[in-house]
């Protein structure tokens, strides 16, 4: 089959079983073309909760099906490569924080949304990461424990000095590798383009950087922006993406190491054999995990608002 009759099959399967598929925006090309739903991994989930569809097919990785699972408990969920994890999701368990919060009992425990829902059940309030500075700043408590990521936590500290944030040590892999001399080789190469980058890149990146805010916001920016040229500084299908969806500018990776190997895990025939009963796997939390890891998210669209 061709990539445009596997996406036509899909199309018609995704309607006879009232299926919505949710993309987010690392996938490729071809699968944003058939997702219904495409973004980050919150909107993701807030988006799945008010679609019409009993069934939901995540094309992305582990824990962005569990948090679409976490706020649409009654319907089947299913992530269309079972292999598809997150390395900063998975770095931290609830033992390792339960033994840290013990320590710090005065912390208000923020997790980014990046993380398994077992670890959600033992934190306070999830922040996304453009969420994270507003939701930070109106916490009550000015002791801050921020997890995983501790560049996202240390733009959010740098934003907000009255705060106590102590962070631990995570992070994503693939954003913290970016290196000063990436940004130097970039510039270089590109004198013209403006840089813009994700604030899981480590603080001396950020630092350099023209823009930095999450995939959405980098994004908006350059749409919007009267510039030309732009140098993206996050997963490598969002400069591609971009390219597509403004053609009048250039985008260019900040480096070809910004890829992500578990978003490219997720393939065209994936999502249709799931579809077909062939592939994916259900998502499924026990009842105290769904009502525990979902309190922290509860929070922060409250906060949110």
């Amino acid at each position: 089959m061709t990539i445009q009759q596997v996406q036509q099959e899909i199309l018609r399967q995704k309607r006879e079983q009232d299926v919505c598929v949710l993309a987010h925006s690392y996938q490729a090309r071809e699968i944003l073309e058939i997702a219904d739903i495409v973004g980050d991994s919150f909107y993701l989930s807030a988006q799945a909760a008010k679609a019409p569809q009993r069934g939901m097919l995540l094309c992305g990785v582990r824990f962005m099906a569990e948090t679409v699972k976490l706020l649409s408990p009654d319907k089947r969920v299913l992530l269309a490569n079972p292999g598809a994890g997150c390395p900063m999701a998975e770095q931290m368990d609830r033992d390792l924080i339960r033994a840290v919060r013990a320590k710090h009992p005065d912390h208000t425990v923020v997790a980014y949304i990046n993380t398994t829902a077992a670890l959600k059940t033992v934190c306070d309030v999830c922040v996304t990461s453009s969420s994270a500075v507003k939701i930070v700043r109106k916490l009550e408590n000015d002791k801050i424990l921020f997890l995983p990521d501790r560049n996202l936590g240390d733009f959010v500290r740098k934003q907000l000095p009255e705060k106590q944030i102590k962070l631990l040590q995570g992070g994503c892999p693939i954003h913290a590798a970016v290196t000063p001399r990436d940004v130097r080789n970039a510039r270089a190469a590109h004198p013209a383009a403006l840089l813009l980058v994700h604030p899981e890149c480590t603080p001396d990146v950020v630092a350099a950087a023209d823009f930095a805010g999450s995939t959405a916001d980098i994004m908006r920016f350059a749409k919007a922006s009267d510039r030309r040229e732009f140098i993206i500084g996050t997963e490598g299908s969002i400069a591609e993406h971009l390219q597509y969806d403004c053609p009048e500018k250039r985008f260019y990776p900040l480096t070809k190491q910004l890829l992500c190997p578990n978003m490219k895990l997720t393939t065209l025939p994936d999502v249709l054999k799931a579809l077909q009963g062939e592939g994916g796997e259900e998502i499924s939390l026990d009842p105290d995990t769904l009502r525990d890891a979902r309190k922290c998210i509860d929070r922060m669209i409250a906060l949110g608002e």
